[in-house]
């Protein structure tokens, strides 16, 4: 049966509700655990997957700024001189 988040219910003890030692797990249980694994191995992956497509995409982003700045820089030093000489003639 599903929890209150759609999550499988996991109880310790035999399934006809007896605890003979407390740490005895059924089948059902075990398979309860291992769905709840699943689920979370999988959700894992895609968190990865999206983590690995974040940082592709911010490499790429920081690339071409690096790159339109540099091409800034170089139009600003080029038009640099032209600007100064024409303040200067007339002050």
């Amino acid at each position: 049966m599903a929890g209150p988040n759609g999550d499988p219910h996991v109880a310790g003890g035999d399934s006809d509700g007896n605890d003979d030692d407390g740490d005895s797990f059924g089948e059902e249980e075990y398979a309860a655990i291992n769905s709840m694994l699943d689920q979370i191995n999988s959700c894992l992956e895609h968190l990865e997957e999206k983590n690995d497509y974040l940082h592709a995409s911010l490499k790429e982003l920081l690339e071409s700024n690096r790159q339109t700045r540099l091409e800034f820089q170089q139009q600003s030093h080029s038009i640099c001189p032209r600007v100064c000489i024409f303040k200067r003639k007339l002050f």
